[in-house]
């Protein structure tokens, strides 16, 4: 059957291009291809996840290391400025202007011995004693809620302490005594958190407690420990810290 040109044409179905392929029949990765990247994905998992925990554990030993120098620091300062309120009290009763040289009393230098009140990190001399029990007579902080809420404080320079006798001051500037009042200093913001245990609970020693001793004689507080029964990364217990 003999067609015309244009009913040829008509008919004529142009061949599909090899180089096409629809949208919907892209394929996806292989079985292969998944498996090979699940198990890359497993690899660099199992390598990153040590360094995670190396890194936070290292980061809460740095947490513990500052919470433990801090109230090291506190501990000592307040033990050296009570130290300096028992003498102050001392002078006063004796009626002397310096530091006492009577062999006779524990709380006086003797002659030759190192003079609290010229240490340059005593500003202040704690003037209530009572929070001092017969069994802490060498004036550590009977314990840390007394480092957060406060004690009464003096400058060592206020009034005849510091004053008479004292050749930055003239007679009548000494005289003067202004009878300043005791101010409410604080050694401790508040008392830390362990980030090895989460808590603000801490392990005591006094310095009347043993090196090796397990329990708290409860004098006062001469040492703070982690209660954490844990390693730290170079091999040391925090206890130990």
């Amino acid at each position: 059957m003999n067609l015309s040109g244009a009913t040829a044409r008509m008919l004529h179905v142009a061949p599909r291009h090899r180089g096409f392929r629809p949208f919907f029949a892209t394929s996806g990765f292989s079985l292969i291809e998944l498996v090979i990247t699940i198990t890359v994905l497993g690899i660099l998992t199992l390598g990153v996840v040590p360094l995670v925990q190396v890194s936070v554990k290292r980061q809460k030993e740095l947490q513990l290391r500052d919470a433990l120098r801090g109230m090291r620091e506190a501990i000592d300062q307040f033990h050296r400025e009570a130290v300096a309120g028992a003498q102050m009290q001392v002078n006063q009763q004796q009626g002397q202007t310096t530091p006492s040289q009577n062999p006779q009393n524990p709380q006086n230098p003797q002659p030759g011995a190192a003079n609290i009140f010229s240490d340059p990190r005593v500003r202040v001399a704690i003037t209530d004693q009572t929070i001092f029990t017969a069994d802490n007579p060498d004036r550590f902080p009977p314990d840390l809620d007394t480092l957060v809420k406060g004690v009464n404080v003096l400058p060592i320079t206020a009034g005849s302490m510091g004053r008479r006798g004292n050749m930055n001051y003239t007679a009548t500037e000494a005289g003067s005594d202004e009878s300043q009042q005791p101010k409410i200093k604080i050694y401790l913001r508040r008392i830390p958190v362990d980030p090895m245990t989460g808590k603000a609970d801490w392990e005591f020693r006094s310095c009347y407690d043993s090196a090796d001793t397990n329990s708290w004689g409860g004098e006062n507080i001469f040492d703070v420990h982690s209660k954490s029964d844990g390693v730290a990364l170079n091999g040391e217990k925090y206890r130990d810290w």
